[in-house]
């Protein structure tokens, strides 16, 4: 499949800053066997003063920017084409979960796709005692990795209520849980902890997601989003899957990956650091169409 992708994504400040620096991480990359890159352009207003490309730790695409005039709003504008491979199951290989925790014991790289850096606790995603103790008896003894991983993704999406005003992009995984509600961020960055408290190495990604409107009404344009799901490390056989715990489905090619991490502050869409007074107020719109 083959989708055209556009993006609008803009941030206004109470009063004009000047010395701004911003990272962003939208523009999709190409990763064999899984996706290509057919084109991709990045347009930025106003221009910035200095704007660079590329590529942080884990191989996402970073631009890195900075305005040294004062700016009192930033609109970045990504258009991209991408094709999608169609993402075919193929035989559980994974261990239980003591077999896979001796798996991770052998792991000796420490490169970007190394289990060994989605173990423990990062930025963002603390370990929580309520989500472990809510996970503790969904891993029963003799099942899979993969089926582990499963059975988190549907319990927290029975457990959890998608609720697109409950929570921030600052809201804690322990808030949202707590509280049975949040946005796609939340799903994931909570069944991250759930899984690091099993020892099943988990990290986040961010993408596009192709929604599909009810049957008879028109796709409404800009009713896309931006998504976030999860990456599991099943063993060495199966390697990474990616489960989408906000809609309790494996990944498939309507999922279109921009960013990996161990949790939203490595992939986030934007950040940076600015100088500036009030408040601040952003918004994006996606439209993500199938050709």
């Amino acid at each position: 499949m083959r989708y055209d992708i556009r993006l609008t994504l803009g941030c206004s400040y109470g009063a004009p800053s000047d010395h701004a620096r911003m990272v962003a991480r939208i523009l999709p990359s190409s990763i064999p066997g899984r996706q290509t890159v057919v084109s991709r352009l990045l347009g930025v207003g106003p221009r910035p003063s200095e704007c660079r490309e590329t590529t942080d730790f884990f191989g996402n695409a970073m631009t890195v920017m900075a305005f040294h005039a004062p700016i009192e709003q930033v609109e970045l504008t990504l258009t991209a084409q991408v094709e999608q491979l169609p993402l075919r199951p193929g035989l559980d290989l994974s261990p239980d979960l003591p077999g896979l925790a001796a798996e991770i014991g052998a792991q000796r790289s420490l490169g970007p796709t190394s289990p060994l850096h989605h173990v423990g606790p990062s930025t963002r995603i603390m370990a929580d005692p309520a989500i472990a103790a809510f996970t503790r008896d969904l891993a029963r003894p003799g099942m899979t990795a993969l089926q582990v991983v499963t059975a988190v993704g549907e319990a927290l999406h029975a457990h959890m209520r998608f609720d697109a005003g409950a929570t921030d992009v600052d809201t804690p995984p322990s808030e949202a849980f707590a509280n049975r509600h949040g946005v796609c961020q939340d799903f994931s960055q909570v069944m991250i902890a759930a899984l690091r408290s099993l020892g099943i190495p988990a990290g986040y990604v961010s993408g596009f997601l192709r929604t599909v409107p009810p049957e008879g009404q028109p796709r409404l344009e800009g009713a896309d989003a931006m998504h976030a799901w999860v990456s599991a490390w099943c063993g060495t056989e199966l390697g990474w899957i990616e489960y989408d715990p906000t809609n309790a489905c494996l990944v498939g090619a309507d999922h279109v990956v921009v960013a990996r991490g161990r949790d939203y502050s490595d992939a986030s869409p934007i950040k940076g650091a600015l100088r500036t007074s009030g408040g601040q107020h952003c918004h994006h719109e996606v439209d993500v169409i199938p050709l």
